[in-house]
């Protein structure tokens, strides 16, 4: 079987070493650059660290990105030169970020997750749902957790959800963001939605979208207790991804919820 060639960025990082790992048990692929936005003077798994360049993805089938928004949209320019597939775990974009990263996907196929893990994307799915069917009468706010060291908030996951939230009321999102708290030990429910992100520990990942309509709570929630399921779900995407056209995917499309 013909190994799928792949170029991890940000290797030094939580999730770049986590996916180091993951790929070198799965035999479908072969790890071919690594890249840090910095020099790295040794060799991690056989394989010496480069910058991000056109170069150090020329062998590349798909390139996994785990970094920070600058970083990701330097990547992208160098992927769309080279009609590289690309999967984006990165998260904290910006507005901005987020319009040139549809631009770049008219050129390039771009799988992009504030979140891999199957059951966060069915939360996702569950919360349009619950949105739809409970109405303008319920308010909403959503909640996290993540390790001390997460340094953007609230988590790309958080926004997610807040995208299903508003796909529910069928609304635009960015107009029903709210407030931003950051370890709140509680916080209001408001017309907007709100979020609180506490930062503690070495916690992996915790979500949860709360509907309240004065009368009764509604709760969706999930926890991660495994970085590996982050790894696995971008190693599933970079397969699903291999025969696609140019165009911006998620992971509800490699899942095929409807």
């Amino acid at each position: 079987m013909k190994k799928i060639n792949i170029a991890i960025t940000g290797c030094m990082g939580r999730m770049g070493q986590q996916l180091i790992r993951s790929s070198k048990k799965d035999r479908a692929f072969k790890i071919v650059s690594l890249t840090e936005n910095r020099k790295i003077n040794k060799k991690i798994s056989g394989i010496q660290p480069e910058l991000n360049s056109i170069n150090s993805f020329k062998k590349a089938h798909v390139i996994i990105d785990f970094t920070v928004p600058k970083c990701t949209i330097e990547i992208l320019k160098i992927a769309a030169k080279q009609k590289k597939k690309i999967i984006i775990g990165t998260t904290g974009f910006s507005k901005k970020n987020e319009n040139l990263i549809k631009k770049f996907s008219k050129k390039i196929p771009i799988l992009k997750a504030g979140n891999m893990s199957l059951g966060v994307n069915l939360l996702m799915y569950l919360t349009e749902i619950a949105s739809k069917s409970l109405g303008k009468n319920f308010l909403s706010k959503i909640y996290e957790v993540h390790h001390k060291n997460k340094k953007d908030y609230p988590s790309g996951t958080a926004l997610m959800l807040g995208r299903g939230v508003a796909t529910g009321r069928n609304k635009e999102f960015y107009s029903l963001i709210g407030k931003k708290y950051l370890n709140k030990k509680s916080f209001p429910f408001a017309k907007k939605i709100n979020f609180n992100s506490v930062r503690k520990g070495e916690v992996i990942g915790e979500h949860e979208v709360t509907f309240s309509s004065g009368k009764e709570i509604v709760t969706l929630n999930h926890e991660s207790f495994d970085r590996a399921l982050y790894s696995e779900g971008a190693l599933a995407a970079a397969k699903w991804i291999l025969n696609k056209k140019p165009g911006l995917y998620s992971m509800r499309d490699l899942l095929n919820f409807k």
